[in-house]
């Protein structure tokens, strides 16, 4: 059986905790008791105390609770858990997390859960369960439970809640993964207008021995993909699918922040770069686009998702973004160009083509790229297959595939 951390503030928190270690040991594992309280003693006994927590991450505890500054000891807590949890898992001392908390204890356990490695079993039950979560989950599986009452006492209805959080971090923690594949794996990154170049793509990654996972590129998608790729799991990645970049420029609504397009590069995964939906900026309903783009043109992808056309002045600022981007890259990194549209509705004879704002955005990226870096011109759209191949055989070439690699 494995060993399950109970992280909490064990000075306002301690009884709901025991409660909860209770249970855990009702299903046959082992505890971990970690305190990371502040203000007053716990109210009851750790494993893990909260100086040992607070000197994980080389901050001494005593001369932030002398001044019983709240924020100050939340923050401080909130910067060594990650420390603390990582060491133990490292050590093979736990087996799963989990953790009760209103915000400030939400705060603290949920920063220790995301330094945690994706696949890691983590629980959070919190007051703080709806509404915006970005920040308690960033973009790591940790599941996260409402409390649906205030983590203060043992009710009817805390019991039943925690009982069940109990049960469920101990499921996650039995379950023995069934799933055997170890085949290098490749990260690529796909919109509803570059649905039909991946629907090509996989298929011939799959057949050279690759596992394919895709991302959707709408903030959320981009971050995780960035996430995944700087944890190591990413062998190389298909880009195909970088119009985050134009949200984060414009003030779209699925900008993927100023971090994306930078772990491979980082990392030195080998990387495809394609423009792919750079032609597009993503608003909400009509009535949320921005008065200063009144007089652009737009695109009512569905009720909830109006696009809006990126300009040639645009285009170009963002050619060279990507470049400067792409520049940092430490592996190996090609850049293909689709040069009869970057998207669906940018083909020619769709709402969005525009020729000129294509030349734009293809040659301030190549003129701002590094000498080495490879730029593949294809006399297609997106969307064809001809494209779709020409990714796939340039990925495989920068990742030294051979055909006696996929295992025939």
């Amino acid at each position: 059986m494995g060993v399950i951390a109970v992280v909490g503030t064990l000075d306002s928190k301690g009884a709901e905790h025991a409660f909860v270690a209770d249970q855990i040991r009702r299903h046959g594992h082992s505890v971990l008791l970690i305190d990371v309280g502040t203000l007053d003693p716990p109210t009851i006994v750790p494993d893990i105390s909260r100086e040992q927590v607070a000197a994980a991450g080389q901050i001494d505890l005593s001369a932030l609770t002398a001044e019983r500054d709240r924020g100050r000891c939340v923050a401080a807590m909130a910067e060594s858990l990650p420390v603390l949890l990582m060491q133990l898992l490292v050590q093979r001392r736990i087996d799963g997390v989990i953790s009760l908390g209103g915000s400030s204890g939400t705060a603290i356990a949920s920063s220790g859960m995301r330094g945690l490695p994706t696949g890691f079993p983590r629980l959070m039950v919190s007051t703080m369960a709806s509404g915006n979560v970005a920040p308690y989950l960033g973009t790591q599986d940790i599941l996260l439970m409402p409390s649906i009452v205030d983590v203060a006492g043992l009710n009817r209805v805390s019991r039943g809640v925690f009982s069940r959080a109990a049960a469920a971090i101990c499921g996650m923690v039995s379950l023995e993964s069934s799933d055997s594949d170890d085949r290098p794996v490749i990260a690529a990154s796909m919109f509803g207008n570059t649905t039909e170049c991946l629907g090509h793509a996989i298929p011939l990654l799959e057949s050279a021995g690759y596992e394919v996972l895709v991302f959707h590129a709408t903030g959320a998608g981009g971050r995780t993909m960035e996430s995944l790729i700087a944890s190591g799991l990413v062998d190389g990645v298909l880009d195909i699918t970088t119009t985050e970049l134009a949200d984060e420029l414009a003030g779209g609504v699925l900008s993927a922040g100023p971090d994306r397009l930078t772990a491979a590069a980082t990392a030195g995964v080998p990387q495809i770069v394609v423009p792919g939906c750079l032609d597009m900026i993503n608003f909400g309903e009509p009535t949320t686009i921005p008065e200063k783009y009144q007089d652009r043109l737009f695109y009512r992808h569905n009720p909830q998702v109006t696009l809006m056309r990126t300009s040639a002045a645009e285009s170009v600022v963002l050619g060279k973004q990507l470049a400067e981007k792409i520049n940092r890259s430490s592996g190996p990194v090609s850049v293909l160009l689709p040069l009869r549209g970057i998207s669906v509705i940018g083909a020619e004879g769709g709402p969005f083509h525009d020729a000129a704002a294509d030349a734009a955005l293809f040659t301030a990226l190549s003129q701002s790229l590094r000498h080495d870096v490879r730029v593949i011109d294809v006399d297609c759209t997106i969307n064809d297959a001809q494209f779709a191949q020409a990714c796939v055989a340039e990925l495989l070439r920068i990742l030294g595939w051979s055909e006696t690699e996929d295992g025939d």
